[in-house]
């Protein structure tokens, strides 16, 4: 690993210890998160007024920035900002996929909200693999690439909202394809679209060094790598910024972060995760560093690559 330009690093995550130490007692030894008691969750407002003279910065994206209240980075994310400036807008919603989202009509309810100057955070990767491209299925699956391959597929159950309304047929494109929708939909609103590397699952595997390595990508990092490089878009990497942090921790303590499963984190961890969303747009020298607050905004950095 290379070394970090500011070790406080390990401050953060002796900080996280010391939050975790109240859940050490629910842990069951040898045991996955199942088995740990779930967090109390918090009133979070899941929609407030927009101000409609500041720029908004929407987050879209599945259940990992928005579960229940309190359990998404997204819902964690806008004390990070002065919301004098702007606005934080949580449009993530549990379980879809870059293909769902836009099939259901949400995808069309945030173009409505945008306007010139606003920025759309784009994380996908979780349900995008989906199952077989079958009408019985969830509706979530897309091609593997980001090339123009389609696949025409009946519809079995008429939807009510969004673009296939209607529709007897619907043409499933790549995640590529769907992906460079999103970024051309938010440009011809005049705002600016922003990629993020996948929220980070609670899954280890021997690194070449024989010591264990938490995920760092479920196989859509190089599309979306291409898909920014192509696109010129900003990719803020909080992949890479996670997984350092949890590796620090180490699997046991990072266990207690996820209490539900694999990939759904207690408040603590949503509040981990909107740090490292945070850490990643500095990395990327992203135009949404103008308006954090400077004393709440995490100092530390990690290295982009290993």
């Amino acid at each position: 690993m290379i070394a970090m330009t500011k070790v406080s690093l390990r401050a953060a995550a002796a900080a996280v210890m010391v939050m975790l130490a109240g859940l050490a007692s629910a842990q069951v030894a040898g045991q996955p998160g199942p088995n740990l008691a779930v967090p109390d969750q918090t009133g979070v407002p899941q929609d407030p007024a927009l101000n409609p003279n500041l720029p908004t910065i929407f987050v879209v994206g599945d259940s990992t920035a928005r579960n229940k209240a309190d359990l998404g980075w997204g819902d964690h994310f806008a004390h990070y900002f002065d919301t004098t400036k702007v606005n934080v807008a949580n449009r993530a919603i549990a379980g879809r996929s870059a293909r769902s989202y836009m099939n259901e009509g949400s995808w069309d309810k945030v173009l409505a909200e945008m306007k010139p100057g606003d920025y759309v955070l784009l994380q996908w990767g979780h349900n995008d693999g989906g199952g077989p491209l079958t009408p019985d299925f969830k509706g979530r699956g897309e091609g593997k690439g980001i090339g123009d391959e389609s696949t025409e597929i009946p519809i079995t159950l008429p939807y009510r909202a969004g673009p296939l309304v209607g529709k007897t047929a619907e043409t499933v494109h790549t995640y590529g394809w769907y992906n460079r929708k999103y970024i051309a939909d938010t440009r011809a609103k005049g705002a600016t679209p922003i990629l993020l590397t996948v929220t980070v699952r609670d899954i280890w595997t021997p690194g070449a060094d024989g010591k264990l390595r938490i995920e760092r990508d479920m196989g859509y990092r190089d599309y979306d790598v291409q898909i920014a490089a192509e696109e010129k878009v900003s990719l803020v990497d909080m992949a890479a910024v996670a997984a350092d942090k949890f590796e620090m921790l180490g699997p046991d303590t990072t266990r207690m972060l996820f209490p539900i499963d694999h990939t759904h984190t207690s408040a603590v961890g949503a509040e981990m995760n909107a740090a490292s969303v945070v850490t990643a747009m500095k990395n990327a020298n992203s135009q949404l560093v103008q308006y954090l607050v400077p004393e709440k905004a995490p100092t530390y950095s990690t290295p982009a690559a290993h």
